[in-house]
């Protein structure tokens, strides 16, 4: 038997923090400017980040230095593209 965050009224209750998420998009979808259909889609939003990064497992696997500044340098350049795309053009 295990437990965590996902197993709270059954074997697996993810899906219940779903509930806030969908019904602020049913609330968006039927009234246009709803701040709380706005809030519960922020909520269950988190909600969902939350469950995803708490139920996350990373394992780092041995490489040589040269894949690892390899896989450095591409995440480096990828976040200045990003970062560049998003400056206002002159």
């Amino acid at each position: 038997m295990s437990s965590g965050w996902g197993r709270f009224w059954g074997y697996n209750t993810f899906g219940l923090a779903l509930l806030p998420l969908l019904l602020g998009i049913g609330l968006l979808f039927f009234g246009g400017r709803a701040a709380l259909a706005w809030t519960l889609i922020a909520v269950g939003s988190a909600i969902v980040a939350g469950g995803v990064l708490m139920n996350l497992a990373i394992y780092f696997r041995p490489t040589s230095l040269f894949d690892t500044l390899v896989m450095f340098g591409m995440l480096a350049a990828g976040i200045g593209l990003m970062a560049r795309s998003l400056q206002p053009r002159g």
